[in-house]
């Protein structure tokens, strides 16, 4: 069967077992009963999951490979992740590892709108590597806010997005911070002959998203933030389809609440909803995320996939301005790298600080 997408889990099991585990999770990822209750031979050979391969990846860990018919998903991302991952998310020997996709089943959802290339032109950066900082600490009024977000597009800095825990707090309202930001920056891009984008970020029910994301269209932006996780995968996947002039940063708020592999769920599923940028905790930050595990979700973020256009890995969480130049040869030019606090720690340096940024990202001499 064609119409049939690839679901790869790690499971730990004895070798003994593994063989009526992979079944049982292809059974619960599925029909989710007794397939000896169901006589129907179309939903047998057609719905009912089917165990693929089973690969032993020693110490009592197992890759199993489970096919499931790709019609079950309804096209619709909460369904795919729902049939990937449902129910098997709640039993604690499962990780969802990966999955492929049968071919045009990526048509359906769309993907990027604008991607690596779309976000380097939109700040006129060629072919090199992109920067990027937050404003923080959320507490801060909208004149505050955007006084540091000027004084980051002095410093050239090519995106300024809010910190994920700015939302429509009552001491700094969306309606009140994004339109002050997006000036605050204009204006100083406008002296300077910079280019600088902020990118609000989006949060709430759909309606509010909606909201959102208009009044960011309104203040001339051209991207946004939004946490995926927190929002609804449903929700992110119409915004992106409903403001296909926006591009979407995607923030890993909540990834970490469920067994999906990083490289994943951030590089190959938030690609697939419309992510053109994916931010993930950077190997020796505050999170414990590998080197290989960075690695590989660049990888899925900006490798072939059915014709989507590439997501830009945003390597962040805790780095510094000394850490620049290993980043970049880790990952090479096409990465946007993400400097928040240390940046801010500067205070009424960091104008300089920023600008330091920018040079040693603009003139890093790539191995």
């Amino acid at each position: 069967m064609t119409n049939r997408l690839h679901a790869i889990y790690h499971v730990t099991a004895a070798p003994e077992d593994i063989a009526a585990r992979a079944m049982a999770i292809a059974v619960e990822q599925s029909v989710e009963m007794p397939v000896s209750a169901i006589d129907d031979p179309v939903l047998l050979s057609e719905i009912v999951g089917t165990v693929e391969d089973i690969q032993d990846m020693g110490g009592w860990r197992f890759q199993v490979t489970i096919g499931l018919a790709a019609d079950t998903t309804g096209y619709e991302p909460g369904q795919l992740l729902n049939m990937l991952f449902g129910n098997s998310s709640i039993q604690d020997d499962v990780v969802l590892a990966d999955v492929i996709l049968p071919p045009g089943f990526a048509e359906r959802f769309g993907g990027p709108r604008h991607g690596l290339h779309g976000l380097r032109r939109c700040v006129d950066a060629g072919k090199r590597a992109l920067t990027c900082s937050a404003l923080k600490p959320q507490g801060l009024p909208p004149s505050a806010l955007a006084r540091l977000a000027g004084d980051m597009a002095e410093g050239g800095i090519d995106f300024i997005k809010d910190d994920h825990g700015l939302a429509d707090q009552p001491y700094s309202r969306f309606s009140e911070r994004v339109p002050a930001c997006a000036d605050s920056v204009a204006n100083m891009a406008a002296r300077t002959g910079s280019i600088t984008r902020y990118l609000p970020s989006l949060s709430g029910n759909l309606d509010q998203l909606r909201r959102q994301a208009d009044i960011a269209k309104r203040s001339g932006l051209e991207a946004v933030l939004i946490a995926p996780m927190i929002v609804g995968l449903a929700s992110f996947h119409t915004l992106v389809r409903e403001f296909p002039s926006l591009a979407f940063m995607a923030h890993p708020a909540m990834a970490g609440a469920s067994r999906i592999a990083p490289w994943c769920l951030l590089g190959t599923l938030f690609r697939l909803f419309g992510a053109d940028a994916t931010v993930f905790p950077n190997h020796g930050g505050r999170f414990g995320y590998s080197p290989a595990e960075c690695r590989r979700l660049a990888e899925k973020a900006l490798g072939v996939f059915d014709g989507l256009k590439p997501c830009v890995p945003v390597p962040a969480g805790g780095m510094s301005l000394e850490r620049v130049p290993e980043m970049l040869d880790f990952y090479g030019p096409d990465v946007m790298v993400l400097i928040g606090g240390s940046l801010l720690a500067a205070r009424d340096g960091l104008v300089a600080e920023t600008a330091r940024f920018v040079e040693a990202v603009k003139r890093h001499p790539y191995r």
